[in-house]
């Protein structure tokens, strides 16, 4: 692990928040707020943010990579740049109509789409993170209300 690297490079999220799940790195959606928060993972600066987590295995899940691999080459401090190739290596390989319908069906996904077990967890999570009065429309909603960027 370069800890120096990684230290310039990891947010503190226990003071500040991870990208927006909308934001895309190497053309995936969800791939720069993993990115963010494994890097804080590492760096000792998560805060109550949590790598690996529901949101984190949509992106490893479908494109195929190793959450484990994902955080060793994290690790090493590259920079997005870097991660970005290392995913675009390392991900099955897909036709980019394909990545853009699986980002376009993520930005739309409704919390009634979601698992059973995730929108229970949710009914819950919006009601005490989400600001009164704002209504969640899409799942990634639920994260830019909480954070301030919706």
């Amino acid at each position: 692990m370069n800890a120096e690297k990684l230290k310039l490079l990891a947010r503190d999220l226990s003071i500040e928040y991870p990208r927006s799940p909308r934001e895309t790195l190497a053309g995936y959606v969800i791939a720069a707020r993993t990115l963010d928060k494994c890097r804080a993972h590492l760096n000792g600066t998560l805060g109550e943010y949590k790598f690996g987590c529901f949101l984190d295995s949509h992106f490893f899940t479908f494109a195929e990579i190793d959450g484990n691999q994902f955080r060793d080459f994290v690790a090493t401090g590259a920079t997005d740049e870097e991660v970005a190739g290392w995913i675009q290596l390392h991900a099955r390989k897909r036709p980019r109509a394909e990545v853009i319908q699986w980002n376009n069906r993520m930005r739309e996904m409704r919390v009634g789409e979601l698992p059973a077990e995730r929108q229970e967890f949710l009914e819950d999570y919006i009601a005490q993170f989400v600001p009164k009065g704002r209504p969640v429309y899409r799942w990634f909603d639920v994260y830019d209300l909480e954070e301030k960027r919706l």
